[in-house]
């Protein structure tokens, strides 16, 4: 029989059993415009348009690009399974992005191409494609939209010629800047951030390059008049240049997700100034603002410094894979480090350490030798009560805490108590209906595997080969309950500690031996 599923779609089965609808639920997201929780209200229910800022392809991503991406994964998830029809855009940022986000300078990319002498964009393609391998390895699903800036340069040149009739912007020798001044004297710059104009000057008296071309030292280029040595340009009214970083998220925002759209996501390093000009650069070419809620997650740092590039302090993705870094005593899975990140709140901090990480693979193992033990569970005629009524309060209790601004590591605390009833169910100590045990299995894996997305290996696998896998280590096991039924224990020792050394975990119950990766 024919399978018509394509790949994209496999991939996009989060919803293992019903969804919820979204109308019965409440949920709350932080709002960083207006600095509080509010009520999630589509602007168009049940479609949900939103947009996240994705890398600049200059690098292998790290540990500090894995957050927004699995924070953002967290919520495309969970829209989803709450009913609503979401269009999530990520970008790629391929040109425009100067070093120290200054208005001068090298881009990053032309720079890394210039240093290893090819073009910029290989460059781009090479960490893109990197960069995507290491996002699938996280389990991470893929936008529905992942628009290149090098791609809509036209979006991005329409943009700036709106900004430019309706008087927000000036030309001075080719490059194309935003008047910051006249803008917020007819607005308001700095509603997201919370600066003042005079705040943005003063800070940039001494760190922004160009001030000659300007009228002011904090306005911000939409346009860059490309010196003879940039590679990276293309023709535009008003010189061979590059559009600014800021403009293509506007641009691309708008052409996929309208001129009004949901959300806005992001990393809280791009609030100031990417996000705050993004804003301006809205209001000014349209007239009204573009986002209705704005989200941010926090940094991973280490040892208190924010993890970046800038900062040569980062762990590559492929380094904690590998265990290929003097701060890592060992390799570390993928879906470690999701688990990792998810036991935070998205708007706190996350501070890396190797122990962190140990923490982190011991409460991953948890939960997936809990879904395997559900298996091994035999329903009775009823449940005892207390098993029964924590069975019926937890569906609420885990959608309680992702509705309460995403709270994921409540949302792993309760789970975590599901996992210790499955050890008491397990152990006989306490009775549950095929019924109730039914609710706790469906709960427990939609939860789990398909909202956190915390997938087991057996799921990833390939199911026959898993299964041969199977019948394999249960032989083995066969083997040594015949060896130690015929009191042959040195045989029996030797088939366990072979089994444990292929990092199998061996544990002897009153139903026989069970085993787990």
């Amino acid at each position: 029989m024919c399978n018509f599923a394509s790949d994209i779609d496999k991939k996009k089965r989060i919803i293992r059993y019903k969804s919820h609808n979204y109308m019965e639920q409440t949920l709350l997201i932080y709002n960083t415009l207006h600095r509080q929780k509010e009520r999630f209200e589509p602007l168009h229910a049940p479609n949900v348009g939103m947009y996240v800022c994705g890398p600049t392809v200059y690098g292998d991503a790290h540990l500090g690009h894995a957050r927004p991406a699995i924070t953002f994964d967290i919520l495309f998830r969970y829209l989803q399974h709450l009913g609503y029809k979401v269009r999530y855009v990520r970008n790629i940022t391929d040109v425009g992005h100067l070093e120290h986000d200054a208005d001068e300078g090298e881009d990053k990319i032309a720079k890394k191409a210039r240093l290893e002498q090819v073009e910029p964009m290989e460059i781009a393609q090479h960490y893109t494609r990197r960069f995507n391998r290491a996002m699938e390895k996280l389990n991470v699903l893929p936008p529905s939209i992942e628009p290149h800036a090098t791609g809509h340069i036209i979006e991005q040149q329409q943009l700036v010629q709106e900004i430019l009739d309706r008087g927000y912007a000036y030309e001075s020798n080719g490059s194309i800047y935003f008047d910051i001044e006249k803008y917020n004297n007819d607005y308001k710059y700095g509603i997201l951030s919370g600066r003042s104009l005079e705040n943005v000057k003063d800070a940039s008296r001494d760190t922004l390059a160009g001030v000659g071309e300007k009228r002011n030292q904090a306005d911000f280029a939409l346009w860059k008049k490309a010196q003879p040595e940039h590679i990276m340009r293309w023709p535009s009214p008003w010189s061979d240049g590059f559009p600014g970083w800021h403009c293509e998220c506007t641009a691309m925002g708008r052409k996929y997700l309208g001129e009004e759209f949901d959300i806005h996501g992001g990393g809280m390093d791009l609030i100031f100034p990417h996000h705050e000009c993004e804003i301006a650069q809205a209001q000014a070419a349209m007239g009204h603002q573009q986002v209705k809620y704005w989200m941010h997650n926090n940094m991973i740092t280490i040892n208190g410094q924010k993890m970046g590039k800038s900062y040569n302090n980062f762990i590559t993705l492929d380094q904690f894979f590998t265990g290929q870094h003097e701060l890592l005593t060992q390799p570390f899975a993928p879906l470690t480090i999701r688990f990792f990140i998810l036991s935070a709140h998205y708007r706190g901090t996350v501070d890396f350490s190797n122990d962190a990480l140990l923490a982190a693979e011991k409460g991953l193992s948890r939960m997936q030798t809990a879904l395997k033990d559900l298996q091994r569970i035999q329903p009775a005629k009823g449940s005892q009560p207390e098993i029964e009524k924590f069975v019926k309060a937890l569906p609420q209790k885990l959608y309680d805490a992702m509705n309460d601004d995403l709270q994921t590591p409540e949302v792993i605390s309760l789970l975590f108590e599901a996992c210790r009833q499955v050890n008491i169910l397990v152990d006989r100590k306490a009775k549950i209906s095929a019924a109730d045990l039914e609710t706790l299995s469906q709960t427990m894996h939609l939860w789990i595997e398909d909202l956190l997305g915390l997938k087991t290996a057996a799921d990833s696998a390939d199911p026959a080969r898993e299964a041969a896998f199977s019948k394999a280590v249960d032989m083995i096991l066969e083997m040594r309950a015949k060896a130690k039924a015929e009191k042959d224990w040195a045989t029996s020792d030797r088939l366990r500690d072979a089994l444990q050394e292929a990092g199998f975990v061996i544990k002897d119950t009153a139903d026989g031996t069970v085993w787990s990766v």
